[in-house]
């Protein structure tokens, strides 16, 4: 039980970071865009997996969303 726990945590941690980034965000570009509406995604779908209590799978969502959210970034399309 300790384990979900500190795993929970960590979603939620770095779900309330990247949502905190995203209030400042704006798409450069029609691409930038759409990776924009791609973070978004993960971000609900991380949202969703939390509450239904499948946190490997929230992780994942969240790990994609990051991702998405650096790589656009990094190629100045946010």
């Amino acid at each position: 039980m300790v384990r979900k726990e500190i795993e929970l945590e960590e979603i939620e941690k770095q779900f309330k970071k990247l949502k905190e980034e995203l209030k400042d965000v704006k798409p450069n570009s029609k691409k930038g865009e759409e990776f924009l509406k791609n973070i978004r995604a993960y971000v609900n779908d991380t949202e969703h997996f939390i509450e239904k209590g499948d946190y490997v799978l929230a992780f994942e969502c969240i790990v994609w969303a990051w991702a998405w959210y650096e790589i656009g970034k990094e190629l100045g399309m946010l």
